[in-house]
């Protein structure tokens, strides 16, 4: 029996958009939170567990407590799992590397702490953060990929962090193929996938990057069946991404302008991704994710329709 997360970005908490409408509306971080007698973060979980989930992400670290008896506390009392965690990496730039796999350790080690050995790792190398990426994201170009030597630094470093994870937490770390970054497209990631050790590193599948990547979700998941050890359902509205082709927008912009829409509502096929991944004996979450710019929409509401639509399709 599949089980269904969410996770902060569909509330607007977005790992790696650090625009100035993130910064004016962005839900705070807890420690933030505490100084000010909100706590947001309360908020998300709640209208989490109201919904009809049953775990969540960890989102920006910081965004949620950091402390991990704190944390186990707040999801206890929701009857929430931790299941995982983006961390930005900079796996092009080789005198990151070492940060990049600080950085990924030290939130590996909250996910076991509090999550346990089935929490995954998600390494995303700083969404949205390369120019040229996000300028073209869901028009990328061949002439637009990494060159022989940046690949090679790229494929190194992802081993290097997914190693330490490893061997300092027992986690496992999957890579995320995400719009706006050095892997996006089928090709790309196809091309990571071939230079990395598929024991060590596992991929996040994302329907709805995959989709505005170019790419045919079903095709995808069937290709890449043994190395999916998470799954994040996203769709993508048709109209909107040709609108941003035909525009120009960036990553952001599109995101803005609503691309990954409620489920149901673009054209990934769910039903059919829902077959093949019990063809292929996928056993793990599925992590609903709407990715929405903070201020923008109605973020509970979206994730009652969201687990309403997955409910019609038998999930």
């Amino acid at each position: 029996m599949l089980k269904v997360a969410n996770a902060p970005c569909s509330w607007g908490v977005i790992e790696g958009i650090e625009g100035a409408e993130a910064k004016d509306h962005h839900l705070s971080h807890s420690d933030q939170a505490e100084r000010e007698g909100h706590s947001q973060y309360r908020q998300v979980l709640d209208e989490m567990q109201e919904t009809g989930y049953s775990g969540t992400e960890l989102g920006d670290w910081g965004f949620m407590p950091t402390d991990p008896a704190r944390l186990r506390e707040e999801l206890q009392a929701r009857n929430l799992s931790l299941i995982g965690s983006w961390v930005s990496v900079y796996l092009h730039d080789p005198h990151r590397h070492e940060e990049s796999a600080r950085d990924a350790v030290r939130t590996a080690r909250q996910l076991a702490t509090v999550g346990g050995p089935t929490c995954v790792v998600v390494l995303g190398n700083d969404a949205y953060g390369d120019p040229l990426r996000n300028r073209h994201a869901g028009r990328v170009t061949p002439d637009m990929a990494m060159s022989e030597a940046m690949w090679e630094v790229f494929a190194a470093g992802a081993m290097q962090v997914a190693r330490r994870v490893r061997d300092e937490t027992g986690l496992r770390t999957v890579f995320h193929h995400h719009i706006g970054t050095w892997v996006e497209t089928p090709e790309e990631t196809r091309r990571l996938m071939a230079m990395t050790d598929p024991a060590l590193l596992g991929l996040l599948y994302d329907t709805g990057h995959c989709r505005f990547g170019g790419g045919d979700p079903v095709a995808m998941l069937k290709e890449y069946a043994a190395r999916i050890w998470r799954v994040h359902f996203k769709d993508c509205s048709p109209d909107i991404a040709a609108r941003s082709r035909l525009e120009g927008w960036d990553g952001v912009t599109s995101i803005g302008h609503g691309v990954f829409c409620e489920l149901g509502k673009g054209d990934v096929p769910f039903p059919a991704v829902r077959d093949t991944l019990q063809e292929i004996g996928y056993d793990g979450w599925i992590v609903v994710e709407q990715d929405v710019l903070p201020s923008m929409g109605t973020p509970k509401e979206s994730a009652l329709r969201n687990r309403a639509y997955l409910a019609s399709i038998g999930l």
